[in-house]
């Protein structure tokens, strides 16, 4: 076995130990189920971390016990994912090598500390998918003053998040989700102000007379 991947899975065997003694699956659950999975009073709870806190709700399948199925990603100023722990979520859009710009982890950087809540749904090939609530919020790398933060961001489908403390004053209806998409280079959405990249595999189109909203206009279908 290499030594390499010998030591990282017995970091994160380590790791996922610690906040099973934390917050024990039973307790940590039930004080879910009773705020509403409501973050702030969780951390304050059981004294941990934000992103100790979004690792621990992807944790929650035990057969007959079962949690709700939250994905949790970190990423950095750059929309570079750092983790990515998937659970039992379906969630395609943290499958990429960068995020969406029009997503709100961004804005977390912005905001410090303050939690930022959104209604998204991936907008792919013209077709959106039900939708997702998710929550973002700055974390401190844990280093000197002045060195990068991250963003760690939680999610959960729409269709299960209409009771979350987090979801209040949020509208969930599918015509309000702000659509977004797999990463510039996997997005094949026509028109987006925020490209940066072209779609890979598909060509590009130039019109001489028109400038459209983004350099990177490229044929449909």
């Amino acid at each position: 076995v290499d030594e390499t991947a010998r030591a990282l899975f017995t970091r994160h065997l380590t790791g996922y130990v610690a906040a099973a003694l934390i917050m024990p699956y039973g307790r940590f659950l039930r004080a879910c189920e009773a705020t509403g999975y409501d973050l702030p009073v969780l951390e304050r709870r059981f004294g941990v971390s934000f992103e100790q806190l979004a690792h621990r709700l992807t944790t929650h399948q035990r057969v007959g016990q079962r949690g709700l199925p939250f994905f949790m990603v970190r990423l950095d100023r750059a929309g570079q994912f750092s983790k990515t722990y998937v659970g039992a979520s379906t969630a395609r859009f943290i499958e990429s090598e960068f995020s969406c710009p029009l997503w709100h982890t961004h804005r977390a950087f912005e905001r410090a500390g303050e939690l930022q809540v959104q209604f998204v749904a991936l907008d792919d090939s013209g077709e959106r998918d039900g939708g997702w609530l998710t929550m973002a919020r700055t974390v401190d790398s844990g280093g000197a003053p002045g060195e990068a933060q991250f963003v760690v961001a939680l999610g959960v489908e729409a269709v299960l998040a209409t009771d979350l403390a987090q979801a209040r004053g949020t509208s969930l209806r599918s015509d309000d989700a702000q659509p977004i998409g797999p990463g510039c280079s996997r997005c094949h959405r026509l028109g987006c102000s925020q490209r940066s990249l072209p779609p890979r595999g598909r060509k590009l189109a130039f019109d001489r007379v028109r400038r459209g909203a983004t350099p990177f206009e490229f044929e449909d279908g």
